[in-house]
């Protein structure tokens, strides 16, 4: 046996939500779920025990939302297809599907998003390249009018979790990986901050085509440090599942914080 599998737990369904219960979640919640399930250990089922854990958490009264971007579906100029070769781009540019919220696979979400996109019930935003999916009480309120250039500012669905009080749950993975951090982007002041195109293949009255879009330039290379420093100041208790840290917060208090501590750091 190897080190890496004698340092696994495992878990059942009714252990996941005992111990998530233990991190805070609880009935009637608003989640948006960022996940590396791999983090946890062997979960007996996989992703599909993860969300049915969480969904039994949060009841009939809760939600749970998901990222589920296709950002694969840009522009290869901006680097997207890095491992690609420059002379396939624009073979990449003409051809690429276009974004079909009912099979188009989420990216790098990880298998518990890509999971949970098509789950039964669950309602997908029509961003192509910056979808999220949901299931639950609030799910077509967090899904729907998803404007194309507005990825996450007022109105987007990041919003529309702060408008309900959310919370933001991080299993295994960082601030990094915190989409919630880009509403609060959109709301800062800072200097540099731009407008940029971007392009992606859409389906046009039935027919594919490749449409450019002007939306806010994001990054997120401060948001590990941004997170950190939040977390010490609310003094946020971090639980361990498995070998997964466990971060439960309130997305409202964290985005009006992170706002303000971007005008002052970005300056």
């Amino acid at each position: 046996m190897s080190k890496r599998q004698e340092n696994r737990t495992i878990f059942t369904k009714e252990e996941l939500i005992r111990q998530f219960k233990h991190c805070g979640l609880q009935e009637g919640q608003t989640l948006f779920v960022h996940t590396s399930l791999s983090r946890l250990g062997f979960v007996v089922g996989g992703a599909e025990t993860l969300i049915r854990a969480l969904l039994e958490i949060v009841g009939t009264g809760g939600t749970i939302m998901m990222p589920s971007q296709t950002w694969k579906n840009l522009d290869p100029q901006t680097g997207v297809h890095w491992e690609e070769p420059a002379e396939w781009w624009p073979v990449i540019r003409e051809h690429w599907p276009a974004y079909d919220k009912k099979v188009t696979p989420a990216i790098g979400m990880g298998i518990a998003a890509e999971l949970f996109c098509k789950w039964p019930g669950a309602e997908r935003s029509d961003h192509p390249a910056r979808s999220v999916a949901a299931v639950g009480k609030h799910a077509v309120y967090l899904t729907e009018n998803h404007d194309l250039s507005n990825i996450f500012g007022a109105g987007s669905p990041l919003d529309k979790l702060y408008q309900l009080n959310g919370h933001v749950l991080l299993i295994g993975v960082g601030h990094d990986k915190n989409t919630s951090l880009h509403l609060a982007e959109t709301r800062a002041s800072f200097p540099g901050k731009h407008l940029m195109n971007e392009s992606s293949a859409m389906l046009v009255d039935g027919k594919r085509q490749w449409v450019t879009y002007s939306t806010q330039a994001v990054d997120d290379s401060d948001f590990v440090r941004l997170g950190e420093a939040y977390e010490r100041q609310i003094n946020l208790p971090v639980h361990v599942i498995g070998n997964a840290e466990i971060r439960l917060l309130e997305q409202r208090p964290l985005v009006d914080w992170a706002a303000a501590w971007m005008e002052q750091h970005r300056a």
